[in-house]
């Protein structure tokens, strides 16, 4: 649930672009210029598309309802409310702030729900406020009084003991206050630049002597921790320590207020990629720029004076709309900080992953050869249930290793520089094999260690290619080329999430390792396309994007609508991320009509309106959500009885099929067809509990059936079946 595929939320990345379409009409037509079959209605209402920011705020809410439930325990409820804030960060660094940007730039551009940039921005603003203020109760009402019950505690100066107060001036002396610093504003002192996300002290103080007042600004350090640990679990934040003493910071003045402040800025990225020499130094010059971006959204304390508040957002220059009053304390992903707590009674059960039995399944007892097994059987595997150390991680690193392995290529989105993925493949460029990284340095918010980590592997002697122009690379590959003795032999990874080991273990994600001649060649080819140049764009077993991802799913959906109004067995269900493609959603209308049955498991937006008489009365659409962040990617389509499964890293928006290269693999042996029809069985089952989507836009969680019982954990329920 956290963003950026990260860590849990991004939960839902916040970086898909409005569609840039002119007046109310062509927002929402796209789709209508394909062929439309005889007896189908000709047009489609103007108002079957729910907005997409709007849905992405009821993904929060679906998760600060994890928080909100006293089911779920104790500590995982503080790691949803603090998964909430940094999901909201990231809405606002990238989605408002482009907003806001359109706003600005005066571009009257209708989204495809037919809201104009200035309405949206008011209901994103209002919802937002709505948001924040209703997990601001929690925390204050439920949260901390929970806490406290179970003696861990989180106070404010007035609550600690003499004993505790003299300690904490002394760690205030020691470790505090050398790296404050206190910016004054008067004539000679412009106000100071407030950086995105910080934490601050606005402080007022009078001059005893001349009684004129002052304003001046302390930033909270934030590589300090931002809870204090006083005694056992007993925390007193950051702020209140600094706030108690600010008789220090300012001497012989007196401190007639303060109040904490945090400001949201715009940090999208924006790099032309078309006129830079050189896109790693493009980039770099940009994420410098990033730190002054215009602010979006401004935090204050709702005990804040008028005088304070004035003299911020004037400063800063937003509006009465973006200013967010709450209760203290803000920034709540500090809760993390509780959360890592060796509380295990308040926290779900611990997990451990399992072997796949695929690869578990070899006669002898010494370790496991995951490129022997591979020669055997193509092996599916489900993360986080099963193991990726013992699988990817080992496949990549017996390949590194293997003296008969000749080259090693891979795609590397997300990941980290101490990860054992980017050892092994420094160790296999140093053992002379030749090794292919392409690397997506823009990878949202993680540019920076993307970078990093590029640079590594380039002076390990690794061959780093940064994609294509104008287009993420953003889907997940690993080949391994080896010399088999009768032939060289491909041995193919193809994911749907990242090759990153510590989000594998929170990530639910499929994955296939194949040895199949034909997926090989197909993803040697591809690889050959990203690092060089190449025309080719369509595969018999890949959906490739920008080019085959929308138009392959289209077909398939017609075909599943032709299906059905010829007697066939027709049905589709999808579980992905988002969906959000006017062309797929209006494809996925037609079907309906047709009389297919559709359903849908969407994690995050939905911009699809299902259950409408006449339009979408054969759709059903429900979102899972829990102590695993639900990743993957599926696509099903029953093709007249002989069925088609594709997995792959493409959601259904824009920015994938359209600005990313992204993969589908079909599924080809039987044994796999059948595993993942079962797993979509349950994952679709009445009595799994999950939240419902109606045709008016809203959502609703049904965790009991009609006679009170408790329905399915889904995931739960994987994790017994492993």
């Amino acid at each position: 649930m956290q963003s950026r595929e990260e860590p849990l939320a991004s939960q839902t990345s916040a970086s898909d672009s409005t569609p840039n379409v002119a007046g109310e009409t062509d927002a929402v037509g796209s789709a209508n210029t394909s062929a439309v079959p005889s007896g189908l209605p000709p047009a489609l209402p103007k108002d079957r598309f729910l907005d997409r920011e709007l849905s992405w705020l009821q993904f929060n809410e679906r998760v600060l309802e994890l928080a909100e439930d006293p089911s779920v325990p104790l500590l995982e409820r503080a790691r949803f409310c603090a998964i909430v804030t940094n999901n909201l960060d990231e809405f606002f660094m990238v989605r408002v702030a482009g907003l806001r940007r359109r706003i600005a730039t005066g571009i009257a551009v209708r989204a495809a729900s037919g809201l104009l940039p200035r309405q949206l921005h008011a209901q994103v603003l209002e919802a937002s406020h709505r948001l924040q203020e209703r997990q601001a109760a929690l925390y204050r009402n439920e949260l901390l009084p929970q806490l406290n019950a179970e003696d861990i505690e989180v106070l404010t100066w007035r609550d600690l003991s003499d004993v505790e107060r003299t300690n904490a001036s002394e760690f205030f002396s020691k470790r505090v206050f050398p790296v404050l610093t206190p910016l004054a504003v008067d004539p000679s002192h412009p106000f100071p630049y407030i950086s995105g996300l910080s934490l601050n002290l606005a402080v007022l103080v009078r001059n005893p002597e001349t009684e004129i007042e002052m304003f001046a600004r302390v930033k909270v350090p934030p590589l300090l921790p931002r809870f204090v640990l006083l005694a056992g679990q007993r925390f007193l934040p950051l702020e209140e320590l600094i706030a108690a003493h600010l008789g220090d910071l300012f001497p012989g003045m007196h401190v007639v207020e303060h109040q904490t402040f945090r400001v949201t800025r715009n940090e999208d990225l924006e790099v032309e990629e078309d006129e830079a020499e050189n896109l790693l130094d493009a980039l770099e010059r940009e994420l410098t720029r990033r730190r002054f971006g215009p602010p979006v959204r401004l935090e204050v304390v709702d005990t804040i004076g008028e005088h304070m508040l004035e003299l911020i957002t004037a400063e800063l220059g937003v509006s009465e709309q973006e200013v967010f009053h709450l209760p203290a304390p803000l920034d709540l992903r500090a809760l993390n900080d509780i959360v890592s707590l060796e509380r295990d009674d308040l926290k779900y059960p611990r997990f451990v992953p399992r072997i796949s039995k695929e690869l578990a399944e070899q006669e002898t007892s010494a370790p496991i050869d995951v490129l022997d097994i591979m020669r055997e059987r193509d092996i599916l595997l489900h993360h986080p249930y099963h193991s990726f150390s013992t699988s990817v991680q080992r496949f990549i690193e017996q390949a590194a290793a293997d003296p008969n392995v000749l080259a090693i290529k891979q795609t590397l989105y997300r990941t980290s520089g101490d990860s054992p993925i980017v050892d092994a493949l420094i160790e296999a460029a140093e053992n002379g094999k030749q090794v292919l990284a392409i690397v997506e340095i823009k990878a949202r918010f993680d540019e920076e260690n993307n970078i990093s980590w590029a640079r590594k592997l380039e002076e390990a002697g690794v061959h780093v290619v940064y994609g294509i122009v104008g287009l993420k690379t953003h889907c997940k590959l690993l080949m391994v080329v080896r010399d088999d003795g009768d032939a060289l032999r491909r041995y193919v990874h193809i994911g749907t999430g990242n090759y990153h080991p510590r989000t594998a273990r929170i990530y639910e994600d499929f994955g296939l390792l194949t040895t199949n001649a034909s997926i090989g060649e197909e993803v040697a080819n591809l690889f050959n396309s990203l690092s060089g140049y190449s025309a080719q764009q369509q595969y018999e077993n890949l959906l490739v994007s920008p080019h085959t991802v929308r138009s392959g799913l289209v077909e398939a959906i017609w075909r599943e609508a032709d299906n059905a109004r010829s007697g066939m067995p027709a049905r589709i269900r999808m579980k992905c991320n988002s969906v959000v493609d006017e062309e797929v959603i209006d494809s996925l209308y037609r079907a309906s009509q047709a009389g297919v049955n559709v359903e849908l498991l969407v994690r995050g937006i939905c911009a699809l309106r299902p259950g409408v008489p006449g339009l979408s009365e054969n759709i059903r659409v429900r979102s899972v959500l829990g102590r695993f962040l639900e990743h993957s990617r599926v696509y099903e389509f029953e093709n007249g009885g002989d069925p088609q499964i594709w997995i792959g890293s493409a959601d259904l928006m824009h920015r994938n099929l359209d600005r990313r290269v992204e993969v589908l693999v079909r599924l080809k042996g039987a044994t796999h067809i059948r595993r993942m029809r079962a797993y979509l069985d349950r994952a679709f089952a009445t009595d799994v509990s999950a939240w419902w989507l109606g045709s008016n836009g809203q959502w609703a969680r049904v965790t009991r059936d009609a006679s009170g019982t408790d329905l399915i954990d889904l995931q739960e329920l994987t994790i017994s079946l492993r």
